[in-house]
């Protein structure tokens, strides 16, 4: 009986120190896959897609059991075919940031009981204390996307007059009042923040509480995050989260930063900036907030995105960091309005309800992931998901933007769920 519970706390022991190891490469016959299936296969998709002007280039990183089992760079940056891909590429990330950036900061202080998530956000926004239609808007409805906030609000039109910048919004230098960068030679003025959050809560909120996705308030997170923690919102996201996790480029401003990875760019601005977006945040709203908003501007590599991915899919633990406590990955990962046929989680996306019946055309994301797994998806042709119960990261990052924000093949053509598909067809079969 002694040995039995010996064998039995050993093994418990080597399961959570595997949890906790740092993810490794490896083969896909290392997990039971096949590796030429699998490559026969992605290569088509990936090559399909470029030349159907899906994306100029892109790359895809899967885990799977704490081993990346694949990762591969396919095409270029630009339709010129002058720089390659490559593995440790910078990408805009776009609504990815939502997951990445004020997400698990949200979390964390949820955990910490500074924020619950149903008592009205007014609680903790107090300019929304007298909104009739806010008042009593709470956080999980925020977070799941069912609080009735309208989807969009281009901030853009009240900075452009006539296709020109507004000279009391917009300056060519910087100055104490105008520090806001949005791109080179283009500084907004520190006040405008304010003015965003003004139009936000002046904005008319649906009667019906229903799924509607919004980003307006992921544009108000960083500074609530800010207010609670009374720490810079990049500090307090770099010292809790990206830098235990080892994740080397995962942030804001690149630009400013001296990495030696290349950055991909996205769209060429013909309104705003009249130049190749590269760099510098894509979203205009999150220019117009200086590139660090909580609905996009983070930026960060493949490997950065798995690390953080497989730290959720491990409960919260990755490389002997404790980062949550199972019991908070698993509220902000489940679907909360299901019976308001809601797929989402807080913040996180989820497949949608009844996905395993649907075909793959039909279906989001791949009709096999499990009920349990969540990710999110991003403008720029960005896209992160983890499956709990089939011990899998699935990590692509494309530029689909480039030149315009026309090109949608990558949705028309179905790619990121045919990829996802692929590594659950792959099963080695004896």
């Amino acid at each position: 009986m002694f040995k039995n519970l010996l064998f039995f706390i050993v093994c418990c022991f080597l399961c959570s120190q595997l949890a906790q190891a740092q993810l490794q490469y490896d083969t896909p016959e290392s997990v039971g896959l096949n590796s030429e299936y699998i490559q026969k296969k992605v290569d088509s998709i990936m090559q399909s897609g470029i030349k159907q002007h899906a994306f100029p280039g892109a790359q895809l990183l899967v885990a799977k059991q704490g081993k990346i089992i694949f990762h591969q760079a396919y095409g270029y940056h630009t339709y010129d075919s002058i720089q390659k891909v490559a593995l440790d590429d910078i990408y805009d990330l776009a609504s990815v940031t939502k997951v990445v950036g004020p997400l698990p900061a949200l979390m964390k202080l949820y955990e910490q009981g500074k924020l619950n998530l149903d008592v009205p956000f007014s609680t903790y926004w107090k300019s929304w204390k007298h909104k009739k239609d806010k008042k009593d808007i709470t956080l999980r409805e925020l977070l799941a996307h069912q609080s009735g906030l309208q989807p969009y609000i281009v901030f853009l039109s009240d900075v452009l007059k006539n296709g020109k910048p507004k000279h009391r919004f917009i300056h060519s230098h910087p100055s104490k009042r105008f520090s806001l960068e949005a791109y080179k030679d283009i500084y907004v003025k520190n006040r405008f923040q304010r003015k965003m959050f003004r139009i936000i809560k002046r904005s008319k909120v649906s009667d019906k509480k229903v799924y509607n996705y919004s980003g307006l308030a992921s544009l108000i997170y960083p500074k609530l995050i800010e207010n609670i923690t009374g720490e810079d919102y990049r500090t307090y996201l770099q010292n809790n989260f990206y830098k235990p996790l080892g994740c080397e480029t995962l942030g804001y401003l690149p630009s400013l930063k001296s990495f030696k990875n290349a950055i991909v760019p996205t769209e060429y601005d013909s309104i705003f900036r009249k130049h190749l977006t590269k760099g510098w945040v894509h979203d205009e709203n999150a220019a117009l907030l200086g590139g660090v908003s909580g609905n996009a501007g983070l930026f960060g590599t493949a490997l950065d995105l798995a690390k953080y991915m497989q730290m959720l899919l491990q409960k919260g633990v990755y490389d002997g960091h404790q980062f949550f406590k199972p019991a908070t990955v698993e509220e902000f990962t489940r679907i909360q309005y299901p019976e308001n046929d809601n797929r989402r989680g807080l913040g996180f996306d989820k497949p949608l309800i009844g996905n395993d019946t649907l075909s793959l055309k039909e279906a989001y994301p791949a009709p096999e992931v499990s009920p349990s797994s969540f990710g999110h998806s991003g403008f720029t042709g960005t896209f992160i998901w983890a499956d709990p119960e089939n011990d899998m990261v699935f990590i692509f990052l494309s530029n689909r933007v480039y030149p315009t924000r026309t090109h949608t093949n990558i949705y028309n053509l179905n790619i990121r769920p045919s990829l996802q598909q692929v590594f659950y067809q792959a099963t080695i079969k004896n």
